[in-house]
């Protein structure tokens, strides 16, 4: 990109420190908010002109979990010439809904705005392949890790920001026990 991706964070106020919840349930003094940055439709074009170059592959479907990869994902999928399609969970199953589905053979990449642990993202690529989809890859906007970035699935992974960033198992949580009040700006309720 032609700025410095986290510096790009750091502009639009996406780039938050404090005590937080993450999807994975897991605590972190780190927050990277994608939508403060997916907003702003020329950015979020730029971002998925990226994502798609990283891809490189030929790609026929791109599949995003719910909420947070929707945006990228189908700006991902418009700069690769693809179909989007996301999944969401009903009853804590990640699924397909709205007619969605994957064709038999379909080249798939799975993207996500953020992966820390690689939950949400490998169990979209799982439902795609389960259906049929060959998983070319997976990529993010933001790949958090703890000692080293780990792919979320034996595919490739692509992500734009590669960040150190604790995150903590809430009963070892050294924030929770300086009684820091936990936020939680994502899309999932704490666990």
């Amino acid at each position: 990109m032609s700025k410095d991706f986290l510096q790009i964070f750091r502009d639009n106020g996406a780039l938050l420190e404090g005590h937080f919840g993450l999807t994975s349930g897991r605590h972190s003094p780190i927050y990277l908010q994608c939508a403060m940055v997916l907003q702003y439709p020329e950015i979020a074009r730029e971002i998925g002109r990226e994502l798609a170059a990283m891809a490189g592959e030929d790609i026929d479907l791109v599949v995003s979990p719910a909420v947070g990869g929707i945006v990228i994902g189908q700006e991902t999928a418009s700069n690769l010439g693809a179909r989007a399609i996301f999944s969401e969970r009903v009853d804590g199953e990640m699924t397909f809904r709205r007619g969605f589905y994957v064709k038999p053979g379909e080249r798939v990449l799975t993207v996500e705005d953020v992966v820390t642990t690689g939950g949400s993202i490998r169990e979209a690529a799982l439902l795609a392949e389960k259906m049929g989809g060959d998983l070319v890859a997976t990529a993010s906007i933001v790949h958090r890790y703890m000692d080293k970035p780990t792919p979320p699935t034996d595919r490739p992974h692509h992500s734009l920001l590669q960040i150190h960033a604790p995150a903590y198992d809430p009963a070892d949580c050294p924030l929770c026990k300086e009684a820091i009040p936990i936020q939680k700006p994502g899309s999932r309720t704490l666990r």
